[in-house]
């Protein structure tokens, strides 16, 4: 089995939402993963479509993989940075929050292809074509000038 990896950062979704989506299709073949986030309504579906897809890609740029093999081995959700900011409140006051964000990693494994042998060649030692020798030519006399003589 083969392995490769994508890790995706700064998502500007909560990790507990994307986690949601990510759950969805931990363990599955990317095919049918790639199928269940194409038709899952959530907004982190999008993100996590891309990171199993460019998860694959790794796998079939760098390996001789069968693209139906390929499964999604771990899928994992982390908070990233999170940014300070300030709301506008009455009396002059700000509030603060913090804008969250998610960083998603994939590993996705699969099989490599089976290398089929090359067939040999069944010709009989004795049926083989016989390479035909050709006389060596003789070499040209190099032409001298007359100053050359001299």
């Amino acid at each position: 089995m083969v392995k490769a990896h994508a890790y995706i950062k700064g998502i500007d979704s909560q990790p507990r939402k994307v986690n949601i989506v990510a759950s969805l299709v931990r363990d599955r073949y990317v095919e049918d993963a790639i199928v269940i986030l194409n038709n899952t309504p959530r907004r982190a579906a999008t993100a996590v479509r891309k990171a199993i897809e460019s998860a694959k890609a790794n796998l079939l740029l760098n390996n001789s993989v069968d693209a139906k093999t390929i499964v999604i081995s771990r899928l994992v959700v982390t908070s990233g940075t999170r940014i300070r900011r300030y709301v506008p409140a009455s009396r002059g006051r700000a509030l603060p929050f913090e804008k969250i964000s998610s960083n998603i990693f994939v590993e996705v494994m699969g099989e490599e292809k089976t290398k089929k042998p090359a067939p040999k060649p069944e010709v009989a030692k004795e049926e083989a074509p016989k390479k035909a020798t050709t006389p060596a030519k003789p070499a040209k006399k190099a032409v001298t000038t007359k100053k050359e003589e001299k």
